[in-house]
C-alpha cells in the first residue's frame, strides 16, 4: 500500500522515539548509509553475453539461467535499462563494468587491442550520471580460454595474450578513474583450473604469479585505480583444482599492495565471507566485496536480506570499515525481469547495512566483555522485531524512490512500453 508523505514522516517520529531507547541516532545513521554507493553490475542485464564480437565453445565456467523475455541486446538497451534499475534504488551508486561490455561498432576487437575508447560511451553515459565506473578484465567466453587456463596456462603464447588484455584493462580503468574523478577498482578473476586431480599444483601458480607481477610492473595512481585480485574455491571445469585459491591471492594481496575481492560465492558453503572480513583487515588495507547468494555452489542467486547478507553488513559496520571496503554486487538470473533483480539485490544490500547502522552494537559488546551472554541474546533478539521497515521506507521517500513494493509497479510499466518490445 503507498503511504502519504505525512504518514511516513510520523511513522519515522514514532521509530526515532523507539530507537532512542537502545541510543540509537536514526538521523546519524541515515547520513551514514547516505555516503555508501554501492557497484551495481551491468552483466545482469544481457546475461554477461557483452558486445565484443567474440565467440567462444562456452561461457569459461560462467552460466545464466532462464529465458525471461526483454535482455538487453545492445549497450544502448543495456544503458536504458540500468537507468530504470538506478531510478528506483535510494541513494548514488556506481557502476561494475566488464571489459566484454566494450562498443566495438560491430568489429570483431579482441581482447588484448582494447583501448579506452571502446568505453567512451559508457564512460560518457557515467559522466552525466554523476557517478563512478569499476572494471573488470574478462578472463572467460573466449576462444583463447577454452582450455580452461589463461594467465596460468603452460602455453607462453596465450599467457602473453592475457596479460596483454590485463595491462590494457588497468589503462583503461587509470583512464576511466581520471575521466570521472574517481578511483576505479580493476578486479582481476581468471578461471584457470582442473577438472579432475592435477599432477602439479605448483607450477600454474608460479605461472600465474609471474603474470601478474608483468600486468602489475607499471606503477598507477591510486587516486585513478585501484588493483584487486579475486580467489574461487571451485568452478565449473575446475571443480578439483582452481589455480587463484584464497591462500594464493592472500598472500599476493599482502605481498603487493593489492585489494583482496571477496566473492560471496567463491567459498565452501559451510563459509561466510563475513567472518574473514576482520581477519584480512588486520593486514590488507582496503578490500572489495562482490556480494552473491550461492545455493548449493556459486550459483549467483539474486542478493536477498538472508543471515549471510546480515553478518556481512554486521562486521561492515561494527568494525567501522565502510572506507575500506568496495561493495560491489555479482549474480545474475535470467529466469525473473532482470531490472527487478538489480533492484531486489542492492535494496537488500542497503536495507542489511540500516539494519546494522540501526543495532546497539555498543550495547551488545559491552555485554560481552562483562561476559553477560544471556543479556547479549536477548537483545540480538529483541531488535530483529524493532520497527526497521519503517526508517527504510523514510530513507527512500527521502530520494524520491518509491519505497515498500511500489517499485514493481515503474518495472512492470517499463516492462510492457519497453522490454516486451524486444522480440
Amino acid at each position: 500500500m503507498k503511504q502519504s508523505g505525512d504518514q511516513i514522516e510520523n511513522s519515522f517520529k514514532v521509530a526515532k522515539e523507539i530507537y532512542s531507547a537502545y541510543d540509537i541516532d536514526l538521523e546519524t545513521a541515515l547520513k551514514i548509509l547516505e555516503t555508501v554507493k554501492i557497484s551495481i553490475h551491468c552483466w545482469q542485464g544481457d546475461d554477461i553475453e557483452g558486445f565484443d564480437n567474440i565467440e567462444a565453445l562456452d561461457g569459461g565456467g560462467i552460466q545464466a539461467t532462464g529465458n525471461y523475455p526483454g535482455k538487453a541486446r545492445t549497450a544502448d538497451e543495456l544503458r536504458d535499462d540500468l537507468d530504470q534499475a538506478f531510478k528506483l534504488i535510494p541513494g548514488t551508486h556506481r557502476l561494475n563494468l566488464h571489459a566484454k561490455y566494450a562498443e566495438t561498432n560491430g568489429k570483431r576487437v579482441d581482447r588484448d587491442e582494447l583501448t579506452p575508447e571502446h568505453f567512451s560511451n559508457w564512460i560518457a553515459w557515467a559522466k552525466k550520471k554523476g557517478i563512478g565506473i569499476d572494471f573488470n578484465p574478462s578472463y572467460f567466453a573466449h576462444p583463447k580460454a577454452d582450455s580452461g587456463f589463461t594467465l596460468a596456462s603452460y602455453d607462453q603464447g596465450i599467457r602473453n595474450f592475457w596479460i596483454e588484455h590485463g595491462i590494457r584493462c588497468r589503462e583503461i580503468g587509470e583512464f576511466i578513474g581520471k575521466k570521472l574523478n574517481t578511483t576505479c577498482i580493476t578486479n582481476f578473476w581468471i578461471p584457470d583450473g582442473f577438472k579432475d586431480i592435477p599432477a602439479d599444483r605448483l607450477t600454474p601458480r608460479i605461472l600465474l604469479e609471474k603474470s601478474l607481477d608483468k600486468i602489475f610492473a607499471t606503477n598507477i595512481d591510486p587516486q585513478y585505480n585501484l588493483d584487486s585480485v579475486e580467489s574461487k574455491l571451485f568452478g565449473i571445469g575446475s571443480e578439483s583444482y582452481v589455480v587463484g585459491s584464497h591462500e594464493f591471492y592472500l598472500g599476493y594481496a599482502i605481498k603487493n599492495n593489492k585489494l583482496l575481492c571477496l566473492d560471496a560465492g567463491h567459498y565452501h558453503p559451510t563459509e561466510t565471507i563475513a567472518d574473514k572480513l576482520s581477519s584480512v583487515l588486520l593486514y590488507i588495507d582496503k578490500i572489495l566485496l562482490h556480494v552473491s547468494r550461492g545455493v548449493r555452489w556459486d550459483s549467483d542467486h539474486v542478493v536477498i536480506m538472508s543471515d549471510d547478507l546480515y553478518a556481512i553488513a554486521k562486521e561492515i559496520i561494527q568494525g567501522n570499515f565502510l572506507e575500506r571496503i568496495h561493495i560491489g554486487l555479482d549474480f545474475f538470473d535470467a529466469s525473473i525481469n532482470r531490472i527487478a533483480a538489480w533492484v531486489i539485490g542492492t535494496r537488500s544490500m542497503l536495507k542489511a547495512l540500516l539494519f546494522s547502522l540501526l543495532t546497539p552494537y555498543e550495547k551488545l559488546s559491552n555485554f560481552e566483555k562483562e561476559g553477560n551472554f544471556t543479556s547479549r541474546l536477548a537483545l540480538m533478539e529483541e531488535i530483529k522485531t524493532l520497527p526497521f521497515g519503517l526508517v527504510w521506507e523514510y530513507h527512500c521517500y527521502k530520494h524520491n524512490t518509491p519505497g515498500g513494493d511500489q517499485w514493481l509497479n515503474d518495472v512492470y510499466k517499463y516492462e510492457n512500453e519497453v522490454l516486451s518490445k524486444r522480440g
